[in-house]
């Protein structure tokens, strides 16, 4: 796929999403058109689409442990919504085929059942995760099953965010007896759709040091599937977020979109 059809697909974006941002500030919470829930005791307003079959983005809920709250007061499993797979959803229909709910994504707690409608789930700043038994078994279930589980945007020593630690030892309790594997440009995930052959494509929205990939893999074997894929150390999504804004230059945006419709499409094939 053209780095060029990228950029076309982008200026789409870029349109919505000039629009949109006359509605609300950079790191504001976002208007919603349809109908609206709240989380409970977190004041995010959630537009939850009705299940229809298509790709939908699904986005985990989860208790926020301490410090979690620092961006514009959200949870932490809120940064970010819904800007950012909005956008990344747009860019998907613009450079596929792939039929999906482009207006709205599905927030989900992991031990609600409804997760198991949806291939693929993102989870966002996992060192703030905390996480019950319940839910630890119904991850371990939803993995199992063939569910496949992107988390982006965590780091070390973060505002008493457990960091990698915490999301480690969670992982510990949902699949004991798998191991977390450095990851190289030759794994199938990256490339599903568009060939990424570099992780120097990856440039860092505001994290110090090089992004690492990490996953988790069905036996631990890399030739088999892959149940977890893990950003540390960066923020992929917020080029997706930001990417109307003109905070950054358009090339980066394309390489971090490049990322989540691989994620995606490999989610939906394997």
């Amino acid at each position: 796929m053209s780095v060029h059809r990228v950029v076309a697909a982008i200026a789409a974006v870029v349109t919505l999403g000039g629009a949109l941002a006359l509605a609300q500030p950079p790191f504001g919470r976002s208007r919603f058109d349809g109908p609206r829930s709240t989380a409970p005791d977190e004041g995010v307003a959630i537009d939850n689409p009705p299940y229809d079959g298509r790709l939908t983005f699904a986005r985990i809920r989860y208790t926020t442990g301490p410090g979690g709250y620092y961006y514009n007061g959200l949870p932490a499993w809120a940064h970010g919504y819904p800007r950012a797979e909005r956008d990344l959803m747009n860019i998907v229909a613009e450079v596929s085929d792939v039929s999906l709910t482009l207006d709205r994504s599905e927030v989900v707690a992991l031990d609600d059942s409804s997760l198991f409608k949806y291939p693929v789930a993102y989870m966002t700043e996992a060192g703030f995760w905390v996480m019950t038994d319940k839910e630890a078994l119904a991850l371990r279930a939803y993995l199992q099953k063939g569910g496949f589980l992107i988390l982006d945007d965590f780091r070390d020593n973060f505002r008493g965010g457990g960091g990698w630690s915490n999301f480690a030892a969670n992982m510990a309790r949902v699949l004991p007896e798998r191991r977390i594997i450095d990851l190289d440009v030759s794994q199938r995930v990256f490339h599903s759709f568009f060939e990424i052959d570099s992780f120097d494509i990856v440039r860092q929205y505001y994290d110090r040091g090089q992004p690492v990939f990490r996953g988790i893999f069905e036996d631990d074997d890399p030739t088999k599937r892959m149940m977890v894929m893990i950003n540390f150390n960066t923020d992929v999504a917020n080029y997706w977020e930001f990417s109307a804004t003109g905070a950054t230059p358009v090339s980066e945006s394309n390489e971090a979109y490049k990322l989540g419709v691989n994620y995606l499409i490999y989610g939906m094939t394997h």
